[in-house]
């Protein structure tokens, strides 16, 4: 699991220290703290995906699908928004730093979901949520992607979003049960306080930073000048040639073939995502559901979407990036159908939609983060993600305001309908855009 790339790191006198190796095996320790850190990453967005929506129709009384949405734009906006920063930030701040700072924004969500006293204290914790998920959960995802080094990224990923949405989907469940027991609030959030205070310590205690590993890969890489090898790490990635921002955003959202096309798998599979965040909860309550089974139907779905993963990314190694991709975005697209096909077996239909969605997107998730990995150079990488996953999140919104709309104008039924519509589209598109796992750079 190990890559030969190795490189001497320097302390901040300037003065050689301890050699850096790359590779899984040889940093097992902080790979795995990370990876717990991811864990309390997803568990704070898990605390609304059962809950939320019904907080927004029962506690506060909203009337419109848009409204009770809202809460699901702020995110989406704001998380997409923040990937786009972190990804310039990492050129002036240390990895370590942003991930301490997404979980200082992070603190304050659990308190205001359980006791806001207005709808809009829902959103405001979701502006902050928002910040947190886009500051903590790239960085882990940078941080381990330095560690590994070139080799076994798709293992990484798999690893790292298994531990983040596996937390997704036991959290929604949890809450699930405990709204039924205790009521909609404030019990189901306060889970997020423990997970708030252990990602925070964490971060600050026992989490290094990876810059002299960011500088060891480049030192080695094609496009890397032999004076690469002698530079000390920046701040953030280690100094060498950097891209402006602004040919790092047209590259990955357009001009390179295949970063335009994970870029739209990724917006169109956090879309379908956030349409069925906001539109599954209602949709099986109409239907004669209770809390517990609801967040039976929230939890099995991301749960399968991480355990998926510990196979799916490291299959994306073996097998390749692009044949996941296309036929996860297939296997989500039929998960839609399923929701509505036993509308009188509503428990039935919604588990075979969840177990459709959770396997798909353990195809897709890894996959598309390793691929853009694969064609951006280790100096601009960090920004290269940034914006992948500012428009992969952005999806979020982008579901949650079709599915506002068309729910207003159709019905709940004919917003899932879109949301499949709209998948195997995108599904095609990355069939005819991805290539292999390499490119021009």
């Amino acid at each position: 699991m190990s890559t030969p790339v190795s490189g001497t790191a320097r302390n901040r006198a300037g003065s050689p220290a301890r050699p850096v190796r790359l590779g899984l095996a040889e940093n097992w320790p902080q790979f795995t703290l990370l990876v717990v850190v991811n864990a309390c990453v997803g568990g704070m967005v898990g605390l609304e995906r059962t809950t939320t929506s019904l907080v927004g129709t029962r506690v506060f009384h909203l009337a419109g699908y848009l409204a009770v949405f809202s809460f699901i734009v702020a995110f989406g906006v704001t998380k997409a928004l923040t990937n786009l920063a972190a990804g310039q930030l990492t050129a002036r701040h240390t990895r370590k730093s942003l991930l301490v700072a997404g979980w200082v924004a992070g603190l304050p969500v659990p308190f205001m979901l359980a006791w806001g006293p207005a709808w809009g204290w829902i959103v405001a914790a979701n502006l902050l949520l928002g910040v947190n998920q886009g500051l903590a959960w790239s960085m882990t995802v940078n941080m381990k992607i330095d560690l590994v080094g070139p080799r076994n990224r798709g293992l990484a990923m798999g690893l790292n979003e298994a531990a983040g949405y596996m937390a997704v989907g036991a959290t929604a469940l949890a809450t699930g049960y405990l709204a039924a027991a205790y009521g909609l609030r404030p019990v189901p959030e306060l889970i997020g306080v423990g997970y708030a205070v252990a990602g925070l310590a964490l971060s600050v205690l026992v989490i290094r930073d990876t810059a002299a590993h960011v500088a060891a890969e480049i030192a080695t890489h094609p496009d890397s000048g032999p004076q690469a090898a002698h530079q000390a790490p920046a701040a953030g990635t280690a100094g060498a040639p950097r891209k402006p921002f602004s040919t790092v955003f047209m590259e990955t959202s357009w001009r390179n073939r295949s970063l335009r096309g994970a870029s739209q798998a990724g917006l169109v599979n956090n879309l379908n995502d956030g349409l069925t965040w906001g539109v599954f909860p209602l949709l099986f309550a109409s239907r004669g559901l209770g809390l517990a089974a609801i967040g039976l139907i929230k939890g099995v779905y991301p749960l399968l979407w991480g355990a998926g993963q510990l196979l799916t990314g490291r299959l994306s190694d073996t097998l390749g990036r692009k044949p996941l991709i296309v036929a996860g975005m297939l296997v989500q697209a039929a998960a839609f159908p399923a929701a509505l096909a036993l509308p009188s077996r509503a428990l039935v239909a919604g588990l075979a939609s969840a177990v459709l969605l959770g396997a798909g997107t353990a195809m897709v998730y890894p996959a598309l983060i390793a691929s853009v990995a694969d064609h951006t150079h280790p100096s601009w990488r960090a920004q290269g993600l940034g914006v992948y996953r500012f428009w992969r999140d952005l999806g979020y919104a982008v579901g949650a305001v079709i599915a506002g709309l068309v729910a207003g104008a159709f019905g709940l039924s004919a917003a899932v309908v879109a949301g499949g519509a709209l998948t195997l589209l995108s599904g095609l598109l990355a069939a005819r855009w991805i290539t292999g796992n390499h490119s021009r750079l």
